[in-house]
């Protein structure tokens, strides 16, 4: 790793841990330089505007994510597609504070716009892990075929994402205290959706 490679990383740790502390909206580029010891013109010249420092971090929290997912050799495929969606239970669990920086992201990006297809590709991983567990559980018989399975990836990630960004948002509501039933019980119609 190049030193260049190396301070830009190290920079992109720094603003992640504020961004997870503070809040996306609350950290500016002064807070990022100030707490990575590192000057506001050296953060502009490796990302040119927040916005940039944004996705970096959300890439880095994803490949995070998705070391989770943890490819259980000689599992059927429905016991793999269990444990990738089981990934959205454990960072619940684990790293609640994840599920609100993906809510203040959304709300950032929706208000300030931007180019995200580099961050979308940085998904794809997801995706391919899904669609591998997937036609394993097909071709071993665990599984049954859906029409259209990236709609299938979608929907159900987008639910578990809504339901732990709800969950994560402190008990607003009395009955928001079972966050983590709710997301086994979600979890479980999932999988016995595609149970063959």
């Amino acid at each position: 790793m190049s030193i260049k490679d190396a301070k830009i990383n190290y920079i992109v740790d720094g603003a992640t841990e504020l961004f997870l502390r503070k809040g996306i909206a609350d950290v500016t580029i002064k807070d990022i330089a100030k707490a990575t010891e590192v000057g506001e013109a050296t953060v502009y010249r490796y990302f040119t505007k927040k916005q940039n420092l944004v996705l970096a971090a959300a890439a880095k929290l994803g490949q995070e994510s998705l070391k989770g997912f943890i490819a259980l050799k000689g599992a059927t495929g429905l016991e793999k597609l269990t444990d990738f969606y089981t990934v959205f239970l454990r960072v619940f669990k684990e790293r609640t504070e994840l599920y609100k920086f993906i809510s203040e992201f959304d709300i950032y990006f929706a208000r300030e716009g931007g180019d995200l297809s580099d961050y979308e590709k940085a998904l794809l991983p997801f995706y391919e892990s899904f669609a591998e567990a997937y036609e394993e559980g097909v071709s071993d018989g665990t599984v049954k075929e859906v029409a259209d399975l990236e709609l299938y990836y979608l929907t159900t990630t987008h639910a578990l994402f809504g339901l732990g960004k709800k969950m994560a948002s402190e008990n607003i509501l009395k009955q928001d205290a079972r966050g983590e039933e709710e997301i086994k019980l979600l979890i479980s119609i999932i999988v016995n959706e595609l149970k063959k």
